[in-house]
């Protein structure tokens, strides 16, 4: 690949995100811009942002290379990233913007009335968000080392050092222009590509993988049902637990826009997840060997310049490589600001300047991390973040929208069993599995035993404190139920 093409590539995006992200400085100006754009976000610029943010280099980079390494069967990634959005949309998303909270643990202290479950839950938030971060560092270090062949720690540099400027200097509002543009790169990047392989790339001949190209086919002995099962549980249920989504429906100025907001963003990602998709099935007919040689995340990078010859494949490359590197920005954008508004309200006084301060430490704590160990597959590492937060925030935040009876003692509970279990599943599960290989799967798709098991704490513990429900529970569910007036027509007295 020639280098100059994604030194320019990647040069472009950072200057362009720059440039729009300091557009948004000049209109951020009271410490509401900066947590929640002042409640303004209008639903079509605002699922536009929340598809920029969401599309992290798990979609734009790790389906197509879960596609090619193991086919049909990873579809199931797209169809949960989709589908979580749904459940936004039924059970959370109007609720959650009713509430009138800046952050998750605003929301959990003014539910439960608790200092302590607040403090849980931050923690939580700022674990989660770090975690989910280092996949996108790793898919920049990727993507700076085969682009251009420089050193990959260049490319998590390079990342942590944009977000934490632009998010320091304009918060919300301004990363709420940056995320909108950013979606639409990365549509484009995937899109015309995909179109223009399949228009122009008729002449090449399918490769014709050796048997041991790509990994057998699971059968019943593979616990495959338990698999897909236990991964639809955490990208359902781990997309309603993901602080830098929930904060974005604090910017709607009602939960009617909450709700159109989430529609859209349906329909977005939906079209979005064609074009991974598509480029997974062609490389599996193309370029098998990639799966081979441990390059399947960069499938997307290195496909266009194989299958079109010339100046137009040169021009498709830098579209998916400015597409990529708009999704770890975005991502990361969308992260460090709600890190950074939990970081600066429970320890810096939630003042402009503390926000300032949390967006750089927010930034560079998971950079040193990334720095620091190896890179797995970018699907799954994002889907082990989704069980963890499928298995400690979720919980808390479907119960305590829906349940009357939820106290600060079941919450608490709750969120430190399904964070124990899902941590040692994930964390610890290497060591596990090599005393008690049985325990593999398990241990390896956790979500469908530690989610049950964090909601039975949760009950129960919440039944057996039945004094611990807070005074003003009645009220507060009210007003997340409760659909606010339609706001008058113009004409109206």
């Amino acid at each position: 690949m020639n280098a100059a093409i994604g030194y320019v590539a990647i040069a472009a995006v950072a200057v362009a995100s720059a440039l729009i992200g300091f557009y948004g400085l000049r209109v951020s100006r009271t410490t509401s811009d900066f947590y929640v754009a002042s409640r303004t976000v209008r639903p079509w610029w605002n699922a536009s942002a929340i598809g920029g943010e969401y599309l992290s280099a798990a979609s734009f980079l790790g389906i197509g290379g879960l596609i090619l390494l193991t086919g049909s069967s990873a579809l199931w990634f797209p169809i949960g990233y989709a589908a979580g959005y749904l459940m936004l949309l039924l059970f959370v998303a109007a609720p959650l913007r009713r509430s009138g909270a800046y952050t998750i643990p605003d929301f959990t202290e003014a539910r439960l009335d608790s200092l302590w479950a607040r403090r849980v839950t931050s923690t939580l938030v700022i674990v989660i968000g770090w975690f989910y971060i280092v996949p996108q560092l790793q898919g920049a270090a990727l993507t700076v080392r085969i682009t251009t062949g420089l050193p990959s720690w260049v490319g998590s540099l390079a990342v942590a050092v944009i977000v934490a400027v632009v998010v320091a200097a304009g918060g919300m509002r301004s990363i709420t222009f940056v995320q909108a543009f950013q979606f639409w790169l990365k549509l484009t990047a995937l899109a015309i590509p995909v179109v223009a392989i399949l228009l122009l790339a008729g002449g090449v001949e399918p490769a014709l993988p050796p048997v041991e190209a790509f990994p057998p086919s699971a059968g019943p002995g593979d616990l495959e049902v338990y698999r897909t099962v236990s991964l639809m549980v955490a990208l359902l249920l781990g997309t309603l637990g993901l602080p830098h989504v929930l904060v974005r429906f604090y910017t709607n100025p009602d939960g009617v826009a909450a709700r159109r907001t989430t529609v859209i963003v349906l329909v977005l990602l939906s079209v979005f997840y064609l074009f991974p998709t598509a480029f997974g099935f062609l490389g599996r007919a193309f370029a098998p060997d990639l799966a081979q040689s441990g390059d399947a995340d960069a499938l997307i990078l290195l496909l266009p310049g194989r299958l079109v010859a010339g100046p137009l494949g040169d021009v498709l490359t830098a579209l998916v490589i400015a597409g990529a590197f708009a999704a770890f920005l975005s991502t990361s954008s969308g992260l460090v600001v709600s890190l950074a508004g939990v970081i600066s309200q429970d320890l810096l006084g939630g003042s402009v300047r503390g926000f300032r301060i949390a967006a750089v430490l927010s930034s560079f704590v998971p950079l040193v991390v990334a720095l620091a160990t190896e890179p797995a597959g970018l699907a799954g590492s994002v889907g082990l973040v989704f069980a963890f937060t499928a298995s400690t925030l979720c919980p808390v935040l479907l119960l305590g929208i829906w349940w009357r009876g939820l106290t600060a003692r079941g919450a608490i509970a709750g969120m430190l069993t399904g964070a124990i279990l899902s941590g040692v599943a994930i964390l610890g599960g290497g060591l596990v599995t090599a005393g008690f290989p049985v325990l593999r799967p398990f241990l390896e798709q956790p979500a469908a035993w530690t989610v049950p098991v964090a909601v039975t704490v949760t009950v129960v513990v919440s039944l057996g404190d039945r004094r611990g429900i807070p005074r003003g529970t009645d009220r507060f569910l009210t007003r997340l139920h409760v659909p606010e007036p339609m706001p008058s027509h113009p004409r109206d007295g």
